[in-house]
């Protein structure tokens, strides 16, 4: 699903946060979400936000993440945390990837930080799963 309303430059930019989740799942990634942000920070349009199950599934799903980014030509501004593999913070500017080894993901609790922005979650299968915010939800 484009993102709608906001034209080309926004449909490319949700096409590259999708590509990363995709690129997560491939690795096996496990509650694999995109948090639309744009409206709520300058930060970044989106937030990707995966799991693994140990530091080294962490690594290689960011890994992912930077070869399908790679395949886009889009370079990391950033990459943060990639050596430790607790939470590594990949920063594409418009596109902020956060790949979680699954209790810190628990602790931080960045959906409930951000729950005011549409969360769209990626199916196991690759498939899009629009939910809204949990405002929206709650309505």
């Amino acid at each position: 699903m484009a993102t709608e309303g906001r034209g080309e430059a926004a449909d490319r930019i949700y096409g590259q946060a999708l590509a990363c989740a995709r690129a997560a799942l491939e690795k096996k990634a496990s509650d694999v979400a995109l948090l639309d942000v744009g409206q709520l920070t300058s930060l970044a349009d989106h937030f990707v936000l995966a799991s693994g199950r140990s530091d080294t599934q962490v690594r290689a799903i960011a890994e992912a993440v930077e070869q399908a980014m790679v395949a886009l030509d889009r370079r990391p501004l950033a990459v943060e945390g990639l050596r430790h593999g607790q939470w590594v913070l990949i920063d594409y500017g418009d596109v902020v990837v956060h790949v979680f080894y699954a209790p810190v993901r628990d602790f931080y609790d960045l959906e409930r930080l951000w729950s005011r922005a549409p969360r769209t979650a990626i199916t196991e299968a690759g498939d899009v799963v629009r939910a809204g915010s949990e405002r929206e939800a709650a309505r």
